[in-house]
């Protein structure tokens, strides 16, 4: 051996070196070795083998054809083209007689198809996108089943008619397919052409070559399976899937699932196109070796007929039993669906066998002489040799086929490892090499030899191996890589050199040397062939009986290398051999040992073990001494109590920002359940809802819901579900204003397309339904159906290919609450981890447990009956154990030797615990049988046993059929009725919630649980009959979910955990589905359907029905253990009893013990409501919610439709007994499970992260991994990540329904209507999502609502007195020259402004020194009164408002692309600012039309505006403006259902720096841009603007219509300046009998702002008013203020204002608060009419945002943001007082506002004595009056002759005041003078000026500033006395 090595030993020490490293290797606890060999060889080697891997890889890319691949051959065969007749046509496509041949080209020409021919096509390695058209013999083509197809060839040209063409390789060239291999027909001839409907011929399905030798391109049926037994999905055929590249860095890996179906009818998936990947010698580097002049033979084709296991025909030499992969890389529609292991005889070839098993496409190619398979071979051995292909070629294997079993899925690791590198390679790190084939193999020796007896390999562990070393190996570059350093020279060779083959079976064989011969190597010189049948010849020798692990190697092919591994240990190959069965297979296969009688033999051999010989004559025996009937316990009276149950709901978080679902277009929710087809699941979920009072919340039903009622909300999905659900998707089309909500339970169960259950037997009609009616077009497309995917394992539904957005997933409960709201004290969550981490933790008997002396048994005769399925020998032997069991604790002690301490401890405990109770309460043994057949068997075994032993009365045996519902005896139906104090005498039990408290053993059959909940009585969860060969996380996580339990923790238990919190993270591992409880939160998920769980304590259930509590238990829980699932809650989810979904609610006896919180103080017992569901009494625990174990009523109604309550025993005398009640126990201790030892060491090891194993598994089977090179899950990982990782490592197989999604060519494949529900096993989700929808309906009602002001008018009492009223109350506009003669009035009543100053008048009667100032000081900041009011079809919205019909309104609607818009500026020169003023508009296209423009897109000119005379009712005329600032989403803009869609003007008045967010989310609106100068200015110059823009506007519009021939006077001067906040309008209706009649009486109705706009704009005289606005809506307005119709006052809030009148009026530009009313005053001192219409009223939002609430005033040089005081915001000039960050102008309001009296002392609460206020109101406080009066000439002033002032205030008073214009008013002595002004220059300027040295006393202290910088151009004043 030694002489093979090219390079020479660099010393002697060799073997000494090896061996010490590879010792010390093995020793390691690494399972990857470390490079240890670089020391060992020469350069020359190293040289060598990097050049052999360099040709490997640089080169694996070259080989590509078509779709399918090359055909694999020993070496490449060296076929040379016979060259072409001269003169012929060459061209692809064409004959060579020039006929265009291409599908695409004659697809409608008639084509001459002679009798008994079929049209084919053919590929063409050089035209891989067209298919050729051949006419070919059907004779010689496959039937449907891929068989019976002739040896040999005969075809015709459909070009040119040539006929007879007996040979392929001649009908190739003819047709010029130019091929570089020997012809195939099995390779070249694809598919079946047929005619379409419109007569073309198109492509059919491919044709099932399932005999044929093609190596297709994918390297295994399953790209990544789990396991060497992976898990198996459920069989069936698989319809042929269109070609799709997998995913991942093995896309050209792609079999749909990982089972097999039936063999002669299955329909293989295709595997799609990709990168190729390179099995045995057809790889590059094979075709780099120089070709020999030998010849070598082709290689032989298969047979295709199974029945003929003898040698094979002269023609073929040998034959394979691999099943043909699809020329296409695999879809054909005879291959198997999974990676079936080509087990033999029965499944190497396609056959009808026994199983009926389909094989799969195998990669490898054979050569060589058939290995012969012995005879007798399982008898010898006790088990079928599993052999795994690994690397090359593999032989055929003839003769006793059914011995044996081979899989493909090692090499498919392989393969799927060496691709690993990819990823780097795409980004240039091409130095990066795979993992060596040799490497490969040695790493497998390694983690072989490391295996104990009882462990069986798993392929993600080699695969993590492979990654691990690929990774250590090429650390360096690979660091280069991630930091993507430029790399000027390629990196150095790594100083380890490769393992080479000719080292490899020396260096392999001294790995397997320390291994005590549990692994052996067997190295073979030529072929496989020759290991293989050494191999056979041991193991018929009996020399590897120690031996569970054969590694054969091949490696003197030219440094290539074929490799196997057989698995020979009996207990891994049974296990290994069974694994490959899909779950079908498995019932298949159970069910024809039982029919053929093959069991019998077990059966007969295990009765024999009994002492006394057959155990049945015991029984017998034991019967006929014992015939006396046995006492029952269950007879104990029970004493009636009512209980009740407190729940507090979960409050609901919304954001409706999504376009995808408008919330605001429903009215009501409605919805449909769908459950799996399990009678019991479906009756738990009836109930369930039954008790939620859900259907009364949402108004489907009225009161006393009849279960009957309820049916037409649940939907099973059995065959009778299609009429339901189309009445369904009926009922959601004809109310397209209700929100349907479809919720899938239990959404992992049937994920199977329906694609793929077209191609099923009517047997299983169910298969694919769920695809086919969730998943329908109606559904996808229902605007108002909203799907939510429900379940505890939610791994499947994590694709690449997933439907539901990541941002729709809720995993409930959230992990972030730390079950702070969600538990009681007293109460614990046990989900899996729990039930782990209790086991490891060692401080109690541990919880998961497994039987030992069952497995020894079942180990022992399953060498004894090789050729039985290990479930058949688990079941009986169970059965047996549990009979020996029985009969031990019934007076035969001697069998107690018979069965194993575990099942004798379930044995006495079931018959036992009955006797310990006053009540007579038991406990449930859950026995799980997965084989329906064998579930019937062990049912029918112990019921006769029982009557043997005369226990029927002691406990019942319950046989659970998905398909059938409970049966219980009619002695246990009585007793239940007693314990749950029902009266109603056809009362049965339908749920297994419903048993609680009876003595049972529940044999649960099926081959899932398919949401059953179990009682509280569970003490026993038997798993050891669990397919322990299927090892997949869902399949693992829901078996182990049936024992999730809530316990109370108030009591230490004898055994079980203590009830401290654990460590490990809930949303780790945890799972499942059907339960009951509180709502859980999540956190604000933005689903489309805009709805969350959030975490609340308050309960906002306000259900109908109430909820029924027992004293005994009630709700508790730890400190919640983080291990449950975030933090699983408990509890019943606000619905009433939690009814049927959840154990802890079951309708049940109380457990007999006392309780610690007994009842809630105050609390009084509840009778039962006689109708309907129970009446409930809520109860809420401060500050925390809690968690329920409501013993609850039934979920069955009486007869009278009543639902009895659950009765508790309250008597002192049992309390002394209570500890011993078994239910009371279970209530503080969970389940205990047993499990099968594969399945407990799975679960119970760990990761390097501590996760446990099972997690790491492939999380279902109709799953696969994307890629080999991938991460480990970790343990830290909450569900939200973990789901990202499912995301992007897992794609579907083609039988998955989402398998197609992501082919129809969108890359946002999400569903916007999709979520998707998760949360760990009997956690509550049940309770969970009906809770949702009540919330959902209360959301819908509350976004159809809205806070408006709600606020009385104040200062009604200080109203003007006078005679002169509008008497003429049904004036629908005012009489003007009636309306010039009433006064105005000078008092401010908006509620608003209550704590502004008063404004005194000469017509006031002030009859109290403190009028006005009713309010405290401190009720100032009192929140504003709101009322909550249900929007209008008139009211205006914000952008969260989306419908059909305002869509093209806003902008949005996706049909419309978003509207361009233009920036134009519009100057005008203003002679106050002394400048030019420079606006800006934007202006969608879409508006353009209400413009002017020079040209088209050139300069804007002017805004249209229409005539006075214009009577038109399709607009409105007036233009509206909104200034508005901070609310780009809260403003109400949307005034398109305002407006009741009339054309109006809308434009925006937005500042610069906003200008952007509000074009975003309103792009549709005209917004007009503030310059710059005003970003940080008050809302009184965007009125100062709005005013002057319109006026120089009108007169733009004057001139250019003038030359029209229009009068100036005829242009409409009004625009409407309305609040961001006004939302709806009002009109009131008045009855007045006549004129002056007393009687009044007046209705308010909303009506649209058309109305009212165009009600006023129709007013005559309109233009004679300068102002005109409506009354504040209050539902306080008194009929005095709406008797009269019209009012001369104040306006405020939506204004319509003539601006060609108040052409000398203006808004105070620096004015930040009160400017409305000071432009008030100015227009009726400019003698003005301003009218308020009575008869109108605005409503204004709520808006909590923006506004006025912008600005926020804080210090300019600290960083602390925290407030500053009013007093602070003026100082001394040149102090050092702390500038403020904020405008001059709104330091003074506020100051002013808050700090008047510093400066008017006399003035405070002195209405006498008002302060005189010049051309300006300011507000002063409410305890400071002012009088307002004007210095302009003509003006209208109050009379002041008979006031004295208590102050004067001056600010920036213009050249009208004069110092005579002052003389005319007195002043108090004292009183106080400030004056007000832009600078201090101005301020002496204006002393001077106005002569106030004369009467007023100033000094230098009296001078303030505003606490602004100089830069921010602060405001001076001079404070003086009056003298």
């Amino acid at each position: 051996m030694g002489n093979s090595y090219a390079g020479q030993l660099k010393t002697t020490r060799f073997e000494e070196v090896l061996h010490n490293s590879i010792e010390a290797s093995l020793r390691s606890s690494h399972l990857v070795p470390r490079p240890i060999f670089s020391q060992l060889y020469l350069e020359a080697e190293q040289q060598l083998s990097s050049l052999e891997g360099g040709s490997r890889v640089d080169n694996e890319e070259e080989e590509e054809e078509g779709e399918g691949g090359l055909e694999p051959s020993s070496p490449p065969n060296p076929y040379q083209l016979q060259p072409p007749p001269e003169g012929c046509c060459t061209t692809d496509g064409f004959c060579q007689a020039g006929k265009d041949l291409r599908l695409v080209s004659i697809s409608s020409d008639p084509i001459d198809v002679p009798a008994g021919f079929l049209l084919v096509g053919a590929k063409s390695p050089s035209l891989p996108d067209h298919l050729l058209v051949c006419a070919v013999d059907r004779r010689f083509l496959p039937d449907d089943n891929g068989h019976n197809a002739l040896l040999g060839f005969s075809g015709n040209c459909v070009g040119c008619g040539k006929k007879g063409f007996c040979y392929f390789t001649e009908f190739s060239n003819h047709i010029n397919l130019k091929l570089a291999t020997q012809p195939k027909k099995q390779k070249h001839l694809k598919y079946y052409l047929v005619r379409n409907a419109q007569g073309a011929l198109t492509k059919g399905p491919l044709i099932c070559w399932k005999g044929s030798e093609i190596r297709g391109r994918q390297t295994s049926a399953r790209t990544g399976a789990s396991s060497l037994f992976p898990p198996l999905e459920s069989s069936g055929p698989l319809a042929a899937f269109p070609n799709e590249p997998s995913p991942g860095a093995n896309p050209s890996v792609l079999m749909g699932t990982q089972q097999a179906g039936a063999a002669s009818d299955h329909p293989s998936l295709s595997a799609a196109p990709g990168p190729p990947l390179f099995n045995g010698r057809d790889s590059p580097k094979h075709q780099q070796l120089p070709k020999s002049n030998l010849p070598v033979p082709p290689r032989p084709a298969a047979l295709g007929i199974l029945s003929n296991s003898g040698p094979p025909k002269k023609r073929h030499k040998g034959w394979s039993p691999e099943s043909p992969s699809a020329t296409d890389a695999g879809c054909l529609p005879g291959a198997g669906t999974r990676a079936k292991c080509e087990s033999a005889g029965v499944s190497c070839l396609p056959s009808a066998g026994l199983l009926g098993a389909a094989p799969v496409a195998f990669p490898v190619v054979a050569s060589g002489e058939p290995v012969s398979v012995p005879d007798n071979l399982l008898k010898i051995c006790k088990a079928k040799p599993v052999i795994f292909k690994g690397h090359g070629n593999f032989p055929y294997l003839c003769g006793n086929l059914n011995d044996v079993v081979v899989s493909p899925l090692l090499h498919t690791c392989y393969r799927n490892s060496q691709s690993i590198s990819r990823a780097y390679e795409q980004c240039g790190a091409t130095t990066i090499q795979p993992i060596s084939e040799e490497m490969q193999l040695l790493l497998t020796v390694y983690y072989l030899v490391q295996l104990a007896a009882d462990q069986v390999p798993l392929m993600e562990d080699l695969e993590q191996i492979f990654l691990r070393s690929w990774r250590e190996s090429h650390l360096t570059e690979i660091r280069q890589y991630q930091q993507a350093q430029p790399q000027l020279f390629p990196p150095t060779p790594s100083a380890a050199a490769p393992v080479t083959s000719a080292q490899l079976p020396w260096l392999a064989g001294l790995a397997a040397s320390s291994c005590n011969d549990s692994v052996h190597v067997i190295e073979c010189a030529y072929s496989l062939a020759e290991g293989l049948s050494e191999m056979f010849r041991l193991l018929v020798e009996g020399k590897l009986a120690k031996t569970n692990y054969v590694v054969i190697i091949c490696a003197c092919r030219n440094a290539a290398i074929d490799s196997c591994i057989a698995v020979t240990g009996k207990y891994q190959a049974r296990i290994l051999s069974e694994s490959l069965l899909s779950p079908a297979e498995y019932q298949k296969e159970v069910k024809a040992e039982l029919v053929t009688g093959k069991v019998d033999s077990l059966g007969a051999f295990v009765s024999t073990l009994c002492p006394e010989g057959d155990i049945d004559v015991l029984l017998d025996k034991f019967h006929q001494e014992n015939q006396g009937p046995m006492s029952s316990s269950l007879t104990t009276p029970s004493i009636p109590q009512a209980a009740s149950v407190d729940v507090s709901g979960a409050p609901v978080c919304t954001n409706s920002s999504t376009q995808n679902l408008d919330l605001g277009s429903f009215e009501k929710v409605d919805f449909l359940i769908c459950t799996p087809p399990s009678e019991v699941t479906y009756q738990q979920t009836l109930c369930h809802v039954w008790h939620s009072g859900v259907l009364l919340e949402l108004g489907l039903e009225e009161e006393h819901v009849t279960k009957q009622r309820v049916e037409q909300y649940v939907l099973k999905l059995d065959v009778e579900a299609q009429t339901k659900f189309k009445a369904f998707l009926q009922n959601s089309l004809q109310n397209p204003h209700t929100l349907y909500v479809l919720i899938h339970d239990h959404a992992h169960w049937d994920l199977m397309s329906s694609a793929v259950q077209n191609l099923c037997s009517q047997s299983e009609p169910c298969v694919g339904l769920v695809d086919r009616l969730l998943n329908c077009r109606e559904v996808k497309e229902a605007p108002n159906i909203v799907t939510l995917h429900v379940t505890s394992f939610p791994y499947a539904l994590q694709t690449q290919h997933t439907l539901i957005s990541p941002y729709n997933e809720i995993h409930w409960p959230a992990s972030y609450s730390n079950g702070a709201d969600l538990y009681h004290e007293n109460k614990k969550y046990f989900g899996l981890a729990e039930f782990i981490e209790s086991t490891l933790s060692g401080q109690s008997l541990p919880l998961l447990r497994y039987d030992s002396s069952f497995e020894a048994m079942v180990t022992a005769l399953g060498k004894r009956f090789p050729r039985l399925h290990s479930a058949v020998i688990r079941t009986l032997v169970l059965v047996q154990h549990y009979a020996a069991a029985l009969m031990a604790v019934s007076g035969l002690p001697q069998m107690k030797n018979h069965t194993s301490v575990e099942t004798l401890e379930i044995a006495q405990n079931l018959l036992h615990a009955p006797a310990q109770c006053p009540r007579g309460h038991g406990l449930m043994v859950l026995l799980r049988v997965p084989c329906a057949p064998l579930a019937a068997v062990a049912y029918e075994r112990l019921a006769h046993v029982r009557a043997r032993l005369a226990l029927q009365e002691r406990f019942e045996i319950v046989l659970g059929n998905p398909s059938a519902g409970v049966t219980v005896g009619k002695h246990f139906v009585k007793q239940l009725k007693v314990w749950q104090n029902i009266e109603d005498a056809a009362w049965r039990p339908q749920t297994y919630l419903e048993l609680e408290g009876l003595p049972c053993i529940l044999i649960l059959g099926g081959a899932d649980p398919l949401g059953e909940s179990m009682p509280r009585s569970l003490r026993y969860c038997d798993l050891r009959l669990i397919n322990s060969s299927c090892l997949a996380r869902t399949a693992l996580e829901q078996e182990l979910g049936l024992a999730a339990h809530f316990v109370s923790s108030e009591l230490p238990s004898d055994k079980g955990p203590r009830s401290e919190a654990l460590e490990s993270d809930p949303e780790k591992l945890s799972t499942t589905d059907n339960e009951e409880e509180e709502p859980g939160t999540e956190g604000a998920h933005a689903f489309p359907a805009p709805v969350c769980f959030a975490a609340g304590s308050a309960s906002e259930r306000r259900s109908p029905v109430t909820r029924d509590r027992p004293c005994s238990q009630d709700s508790a829980s730890s400190p919640l253990s983080s291990t449950a699932s975030g933090s699983a809650l408990a509890g019943e989810a606000g619905a009433p009893p939690a009814g049927p979904l959840q154990r802890e609610q079951a309708r049940s006896p109380p457990p007999c013990g006392p309780s610690k919180e007994g009842r809630v103080p105050g609390e009084k017992p509840r009778s039962r409501a006689s109708q309907g569901p129970p009446p409930a009494a809520s109860t809420h625990s401060p500050g925390r919610r809690s968690l329920h174990t409501a013993v609850t009523s039934s979920c069955q109604p009486s007869s009278s439709g009543s639902c009895s309550l659950a009765s508790a025993a309250a008597s002192s005398a049992l309390v002394l007994q209570a500890p011993q009640c078994s239910l009371a126990k279970a209530c503080r201790q969970p389940p205990i499970v047993f499990l099968p030892k594969l399945v407990y060491d799975m679960v119970l090891a760990t990761d390097s992260s501590g996760l446990p194993k099972a997690a790491s598994l492939l999380p279902s089977p109709s799953v696969m991994w994307a890629s080999s090179f991938r991460p480990l899950l970790s343990k830290t990982m909450t569900s939200t990540e973990q789901s990202l990782y499912y995301r992007q490592w897992t794609v579907p197989r083609p039988s998955h329904m989402d398998y197609g999604n992501r082919a129809e060519g969108r890359m946002d494949s999400f569903h916007p209507r999709r979520l998707l529900l998760s949360g760990p096993p009997q956690i509550g989700k049940t309770g969970a999502y009906l809770q949702f929808l009540g919330i959902l309906s209360r959301m819908l009602i509350r976004l159809t609502e809205v806070d408006v002001y709600d606020e009385e008018e104040v200062n009604i009492r200080l109203g003007e007195e006078s005679d002169w009223r509008y008497l003429q109350l049904s004036d629908p506009w005012p009489e003007l020259e009636l309306f010039k003669k009433l006064p105005f009035d000078y008092i401010i009543h908006d509620p608003k402004y209550e704590d502004a100053s008063l404004i005194c008048s000469h017509q006031q009667s002030i009859t109290s020194e403190d009028g006005g100032t009713s309010r405290k000081p401190e009720d100032l900041y009192v929140r504003r009164q709101t009322a909550r009011m249900r929007l209008s079809k008139y009211a205006a919205y914000d952008t969260y408002h989306h419908c059909e019909q305002c869509h093209q309104y806003m902008g949005f609607h996706p049909r419309y692309q978003l509207y361009e818009s233009t920036l134009h500026a519009f100057a005008f020169s203003y002679s106050m600012l002394g400048e030019e003023i420079r606006l800006h508009f934007i202006i969608p296209k879409s508006k353009e039309h209400h413009f002017v423009f020079s040209q088209p897109g050139g300069q804007l000119e002017s805004m249209r505006l229409p005539l006075v005379t214009d009577k038109s009712h399709e607009y409105i005329k007036s233009p509206t403006f909104t200034p508005t600032t901070g609310r780009h989403e809260h403003g109400l803009f949307n005034l398109y259902h305002a407006m009741d869609g009339a054309s109006h003007l809308h434009v925006l008045v937005v500042k610069e720096y906003e200008m952007a967010i509000y074009k975003k989310y309103w792009p549709n609106h005209i917004m007009l841009v503030l310059p710059s100068i005003f970003n940080s200015a008050g809302v009184g110059a965007a009125h100062f603007l709005i005013k002057e823009l319109s006026y120089h506007n009108l007169e733009l519009e004057r001139s250019r219509q003038e030359e029209l021939g229009i009068k100036p006077q005829d242009i409409w001067p009004f625009i409407v300046i309305s609040d961001d906040s006004c939302v709806m309008w009002n009109a009131a209706d008045v009855d007045c009998a006549g004129e002056r009649s007393r009687e009044f009486s007046w209705t308010e109705r909303n009506v649209s702002l058309k109305h009212v706009m165009q009600h006023i704009e129709a007013a005559p005289d309109i233009t004679h008013y300068a102002l005109i606005g409506m009354r504040k809506w209050s539902s306080k307005t008194r009929a005095s203020q709406v008797r009269e119709p019209f009012s001369r006052c104040h306006v405020h809030d939506f204004v319509i204002l003539n601006v060609d009148l108040t052409q000398n009026v203006q808004y105070s530009q620096n004015r930040f608060t009160c400017d409305d009313v000071d432009f008030n005053l100015r227009v009726h001192s400019a003698g003005l009419l301003l009218c308020r219409f009575n008869r109108f009223s605005v409503m204004k939002k709520q808006i909590a945002v923006g506004g006025h609430r912008s600005f926020h005033i804080t210090s300019k040089v600290s960083e602390n943001a925290a407030a500053v005081v009013p007093a602070q915001y003026i100082c001394a000039p040149d102090s050092k007082h702390t500038f403020l960050a904020a405008p001059a102008q709104l330091l003074l309001e506020k100051f002013l506002q808050h700090h008047s009296h510093r400066f008017f002392p006399l003035a405070l609460k002195n209405l006498s004595h008002p302060v005189l206020s010049v051309d300006c109101y300011l507000n002063l406080g409410p305890q400071v009056s002012v009088c307002y009066v004007s210095s302009r000439p003509h003006s209208l002033n109050v009379g002041c002759s008979k006031l004295v002032f208590s102050g004067l205030l001056l600010y920036l008073c213009d050249s009208f005041v004069g110092a005579g214009f002052l003389k005319n008013f007195h002043f108090l002595k004292g009183a106080t003078l400030c004056v007000i002004c832009q600078d201090r220059n101005s301020l002496r300027q204006t002393v001077v000026r106005l002569e106030l040295e004369e009467e007023w006393q100033f000094r230098l202290r009296d001078e303030f500033q505003t606490a602004n910088a100089a830069e921010d151009r602060p405001l001076f004043f001079l404070t003086g006395r009056h003298i």
